[in-house]
């Protein structure tokens, strides 16, 4: 019974994410959905991303948190529009949260959202939200072992960004086999090494995400 009753909770959020995406289809809006442990850096990278893109493309930012808006409030002095998400103890943002946030947005108007996820490597990866890709950050001192340990979140995923790696010198990280145990998980996995501290490894970032963009503006309608 327990089987049957996640069956169904899944399904209806498939159902709504489908909803979102022909919605996000329409106005031409690309939607990358963040997710990572808490601390590993998703609103550090959001901010370095508005940064570098936001004169060349219209961004907005949903920030998902059980508790407070310290992120929303960070992303918002970048002068992007974003939402908070408050998810008062679940541990992932769902379809139907991202659809009641919606609204606050000009969708016409937006060429990048950023849904910036509950920080848990388990749930967020279960739930679509109508985003083209999942993207997730592994930070260094959380070490090499944990596309083992949580496989679906790199299954999930189709961009694994690396970050942190100005500590890799005073923490166990074993960068290679961090990328060949994700890589088991997901042989299409893109995969950027990144400090957000220091700015290192951002470039290729940033132009994946233009070229990602880009590309999705040719689409026909």
């Amino acid at each position: 019974m327990k089987i049957d009753v996640v069956k169904n909770v899944l399904d209806a959020n498939d159902r709504i994410a489908e909803e979102n995406k022909a919605l996000f289809e329409k106005s031409g809006t690309w939607v990358i959905n963040l997710m990572s442990s808490p601390g590993a850096g998703k609103t550090t990278l959001v901010e370095k991303t508005i940064e570098a893109l936001k004169d060349k493309y219209s961004i907005a930012v949903i920030e998902g948190d059980i508790e407070d808006t310290c992120d929303a409030e960070r992303v918002a002095r970048h002068g992007v529009p974003v939402v908070q998400i408050n998810t008062g103890g679940a541990c992932h943002i769902d379809g139907n949260m991202v659809r009641e946030a919606l609204p606050n947005f000009d969708l016409q108007g937006i060429d990048l959202l950023i849904v910036e996820n509950v920080g848990n490597l388990v749930c967020p990866a279960e739930f679509r939200i109508g985003e083209n890709i999942k993207a997730m950050i592994l930070s260094t001192p959380e070490g090499a072992d944990k596309p083992a340990k949580y496989p679906l979140m790199f299954q999930e995923s189709a961009v694994m960004i690396i970050n942190k790696t100005d500590l890799i010198p005073y923490v166990d990280f074993d960068m290679e086999q961090a990328k060949r145990s994700a890589l088991g998980c997901n042989r299409d996995l893109v995969i950027f090494e990144v400090s957000c501290k220091t700015s290192e490894g951002l470039t290729g970032w940033f132009q994946w995400l233009e070229d990602q963009i880009e590309s999705y503006k040719k689409q026909d309608p």
